[in-house]
């Protein structure tokens, strides 16, 4: 029997996040950059309270100091800056007793993602980000709805048992459909369905990414702040893998202008 108990509280959930994240994402400049300073930096102390729960103090100084220091590299354009995103997550590993270069990896990650979507905002304008972000949303809707309703094998039961192959192609066959739906109104090439799949399982190796972390501290949620949701890191998860593969991509080809 399919259970749809935590149906509710997602949406729910889902529907304000969703809203104030498009909201920001549609003002952009200012709103935008402290939208994702906050949740960067509370994704920094759930990571932290992850790995070392019983010493919350470091986790949340170590969150405010990223918050200082992502603002800081958003005012600035010079690329050189990036280097001081090594600094909260190098004094993170040092505070720790454990699982340090598991600290930095994520911690390195979730800075540099917040960093590059503010970046996308600015340089390519509000549709593009809007697009990489509802492929992300798309995804997980669809693999949510479609591992309830069909089952059927599990993609990796060893790091995600809840994850499964319905749910995965659902979310491509989601992300394809956004893809071929900005093909109608923006000026993007006719590769868009096919890179829109391709960030769609970049977020789906983000979940996993952080699925793999949450199994190795024993731990069910990153945190308890979202009802329905658990934390932060558990619904941006997603946006954090597809937003780095984006900076990837970037470094190589020139990513495609997309505008009203």
């Amino acid at each position: 029997m399919t259970s749809w108990d935590d149906l509710r509280d997602r949406i729910l959930s889902g529907m304000w996040m969703a809203g104030l994240g498009i909201a920001g994402i549609w003002l952009g400049g200012i709103w935008f950059q402290m939208l994702t300073v906050f949740v960067t930096a509370v994704m920094i102390w759930e990571l932290w309270m992850m790995i070392q729960p019983d010493q919350p103090t470091p986790g949340m100084l170590l969150s405010a100091l990223t918050a200082s220091i992502l603002s800081g590299l958003i005012a600035s354009p010079d690329p050189f800056y990036l280097l001081i995103l090594l600094i909260a997550p190098a004094i993170g590993a040092a505070a720790l007793k454990k699982e340090r270069l598991t600290f930095v990896g994520f911690a390195l990650g979730i800075t540099i993602a917040g960093w590059g979507l503010v970046t996308f905002r600015e340089n390519y304008g509000v549709v593009w980000l809007l697009w990489m972000v509802l492929v992300v949303i798309v995804t997980d809707i669809a693999g949510y709805f479609a591992g309830k309703m069909f089952g059927g094998p599990k993609f990796w039961p060893a790091i995600s048992p809840k994850k499964t192959w319905s749910g995965t192609v659902a979310g491509w066959v989601g992300a394809a459909l956004v893809g071929f739906a900005f093909l109608s109104f923006t000026n993007a090439g006719s590769d868009l369905p096919w890179i829109s799949v391709a960030l769609s399982f970049a977020s789906q190796m983000g979940d996993i990414a952080e699925s793999a972390l949450k199994r190795r501290q024993g731990v069910k949620d990153s945190s308890t702040l979202i009802p329905g949701h658990g934390g932060l890191f558990d619904r941006f998860d997603g946006l954090l893998g597809a937003a780095l593969v984006m900076l990837l991509v970037a470094l190589v080809v020139d990513v495609p202008q997309v505008s009203f």
